[in-house]
């Protein structure tokens, strides 16, 4: 995956803003406010994406190319490696997961127009 597939999976996702809050390098997506996940953009090396704490954990174990968040809550997030050696297929369920934890966390009204937008 490059950053404009990256760019394009995001955004086609219900209630997704693109934005640069901290700095002009941090690309962030948020569904209604709150972030899923993000990258850096000049360097697009790895992308960061929330996750259970449980999953989390697992998936660190199981793949070599995913570490705790960086910069972020280590519980919450993980970094992964944009090196090829994760799938694509696989990369974009992992940022399906991160979208839908979110949108789980969100206000039922928020949750609602999400879920009537992505039928």
């Amino acid at each position: 995956m490059d950053l404009e597939a990256y760019r394009e999976y995001c955004l086609q996702k219900k209630g997704v803003t693109e934005e640069l809050p901290f700095d002009g390098n941090t690309l962030v997506y948020k569904v209604m406010g709150k972030i899923f996940t993000l990258t850096n953009m000049e360097i697009f090396e790895s992308i960061n994406l929330k996750c259970d704490p449980e999953t989390a954990l697992q998936l660190r174990e199981a793949h070599t190319g995913v570490v705790p968040g960086y910069h972020m809550d280590k519980k919450h997030w993980n970094t992964v490696r944009m090196d090829g050696n994760i799938p694509d297929t696989t990369l974009y369920q992992w940022i399906d997961d991160s979208y839908w934890l979110v949108v789980g966390k969100l206000s039922r009204r928020d949750k609602e127009w999400i879920e009537q937008k992505s039928q």
